[in-house]
């Protein structure tokens, strides 16, 4: 299937290294991020979990909830999960789901319905398009879609920097501008007429242009 911004999140079952989870059970109302990987023992990835182990805390103040995915058995990600701790010195701490029979990878889109329904035999060339980035709100819908190639680690600190946005421009009607970092001006939406802005910002904006009016960000 074909996913988008704005698209409703698939629900699925599957097992993890937390215990056996319904997906849209443990987003619950929360924000939630689920990023996938290729193959268990993969260099680039190895370092991605790790890192995101070590961000949890500041996905965990902004209420989010973490889901790794790997194209493997979970008794796979168990062994796999030793080798992080060694290597990145954590273990992941969020649950890793096992998606041995691609089920998941499929349900996503990440790979196509003739990949087959085993990971066994499949090498991480085969299994590159599973590097994705989802980011879901409480409503269960698909803020936001990063695929990444196999060579290139993520950069989770950008990832809370979006989640900042997304959850600022959802309590407020603003936009947040390139390289917007938290504390920064933001943007009023074309959708809040003049009137109507300066009700909300009774100290004024900043019009650069009448399309463009720049403000401090509100609820900081």
């Amino acid at each position: 299937m074909t996913l988008q911004i704005g698209a409703q999140v698939p629900n699925f079952d599957a097992d993890t290294t937390d215990g056996r989870i319904n997906f849209h059970d443990y987003i619950d109302g929360h924000w939630a991020v689920l990023f996938s990987h290729p193959k268990d023992y993969t260099p680039v990835c190895t370092t991605e979990l790790g890192s995101m182990a070590k961000l949890k805390p500041e996905f965990d103040k902004r209420g989010v909830k973490i889901m790794g995915l790997s194209v493997d058995p979970v008794a796979n990600h168990v062994g796999w999960a030793k080798d992080i701790e060694e290597t990145q010195g954590i273990a992941p701490n969020y649950p890793m789901i096992g998606d041995p029979q691609l089920q998941v990878a499929k349900l996503f889109g990440m790979l196509p319905a003739e990949a087959g329904d085993t990971s066994e035999g499949r090498t991480a060339a085969d299994n590159q398009t599973v590097r994705t980035v989802f980011v879901i709100g409480p409503d269960k819908k698909i803020k936001l879609m990063l695929i990444y190639p196999m060579t290139t680690g993520r950069n989770f600190y950008e990832l809370l920097r979006v989640i900042d946005s997304l959850q600022l421009t959802a309590s407020h009607q603003v936009a947040t501008p390139a390289n917007w970092e938290p504390g920064e001006d933001v943007i009023i939406v074309t959708s809040v007429s003049d009137e109507q802005a300066r009700e909300k910002y009774p100290d004024g904006w900043k019009q650069l242009k009448p399309y463009l009016r720049m403000v401090k960000q509100p609820g900081g």
